[in-house]
């Protein structure tokens, strides 16, 4: 029985598995949140039995029994939508909620508290807690009151049932929406985390930017204007100021370009830092295995910007939450199980780019997906 079910869902399941692996971590927190809560509320529909207990002993007419099992199982799907708009942040569903108010009221006849219980946790994503305190006092008093004169004596295992139902199904309802938030506002705090880091390399290389150009744009624009003003009483004077301005020019230029070689000559160890740094503030858990000490310059440069390419397209292009980086003889290997797809062709800028320079230093580099699930991007250059 057992190994024939799992055939049957086996299909689902392998086409299903996929899916939930490019699956960021706040949806899988969020799914098992909302199935939480589905599952808590599935206490109401133990108001089935309660249904055929009074169609067996009370002689509940078989028309209002069955009209009663079916307005109760719509009212646990309503149950599930509800919470579904509450935790995507919608606006209240007025029309659900009066649904699910006149099958409530419906229900109430026979009466069932499940279904009040089940409806006061409906409404308690959508109004303040005073709101529902009154609304869960009034209800059991009216309720326990029609019992009262329905059956003419006053029934207080009533009364604690329904205050036990509505404490658990409500209190469950409201805990998973404050662990939703919380867990919502954590992962965008990890989103600004990364941006910052982005955000302050920027900030370093425009601030050492301004600093290396700042003097020398100084000196040339007080040269210049000392050359104008000697050009009409000394035209030879403005020439040699002139002369000096260009040599200032050429000097500022040597500077900028030895600046930028500085940045484009990357140090591989900071670079493995960095990003295992960046990585980890973005949620996504980084193991670094790492031998550079025998690689050429050019090799650790090379290799250093494979690697900050891969980070970029970890974060941007998947949804992994654990990262491998394993260097060994000028090999690198960067997997992750984020992968997102079959792999297209490389983004010219990224790691189209990448390969070619690769390939010119007589190298080779391959992205792409494994059958173990994950996506490996690997560069082999000369050591």
């Amino acid at each position: 029985m057992i190994r024939r079910v799992a055939r049957r869902l086996g299909p689902f399941a392998r086409r299903l598995g996929p899916f939930a692996r490019t699956a960021s971590k706040l949806d899988k927190v969020r799914w098992l949140i909302v199935y939480s809560t589905d599952f808590v509320n599935l206490i109401a529909l133990l108001g089935l039995y309660d249904v055929y207990l009074r169609w067996q002993t009370v002689g509940l007419p078989v028309a209002i029994a069955i009209l009663a099992a079916v307005l109760l199982v719509v009212l646990v799907v309503l149950a599930g939508r509800t919470f579904r708009v509450a935790v995507r942040g919608g606006p209240r569903p007025a029309a659900v909620l009066a649904v699910a108010g006149v099958i409530t009221l419906l229900l109430s006849v026979i009466p069932l508290v499940y279904a009040i219980a089940l409806w006061l946790a409906m409404l308690a994503p959508f109004v303040r807690g005073r709101t529902l305190v009154l609304a869960s006092a009034g209800t059991v008093v009216l309720l326990n009151a029609y019992v009262t004169v329905a059956d003419g004596r006053l029934y207080p295992p009533l009364v604690l049932i329904q205050i036990v139902l509505t404490a658990i199904v409500t209190g469950a309802v409201l805990a998973n929406l404050a662990l939703w938030r919380v867990a919502r506002e954590a992962h965008e705090g990890q989103e600004a985390k990364a941006r910052l880091a982005v955000s302050e390399e920027r900030l370093r290389f425009a601030r050492d930017l301004n600093d290396l150009l700042g003097q020398s744009l100084t000196g040339i624009s007080g040269r210049t204007a000392g050359a104008e003003e000697k050009l009409g009483d000394d035209p030879a004077a403005a020439a040699a100021e002139m002369f000096e301005v260009r040599d200032l020019a050429r000097q500022a230029l040597r500077e900028v370009r030895a600046a930028v070689q500085n940045y484009r000559a990357l140090d591989l160890d900071e670079v493995l830092s960095s990003v295992r740094a960046v990585l980890e503030a973005a949620g996504v858990r980084c193991v670094v295995d790492a031998d550079t000490a025998s690689l050429a310059p050019e090799t650790r440069t090379l290799l250093a910007t494979v690697v900050r390419e891969g980070a970029t397209n970890v974060l941007k292009h998947s949804r992994a939450e654990h990262c491998r980086i394993t260097i060994k003889d000028g090999v690198l290997e960067m997997s992750n199980d984020g992968v997102n797809g079959p792999a297209g062709d490389p983004n010219p800028n990224g790691l189209g780019g990448l390969s070619q320079r690769v390939g010119a230093a007589g190298g080779s580099l391959s992205a792409g997906p494994t059958r173990e699930g994950t996506f490996l991007l690997r560069a082999a250059v000369p050591a």
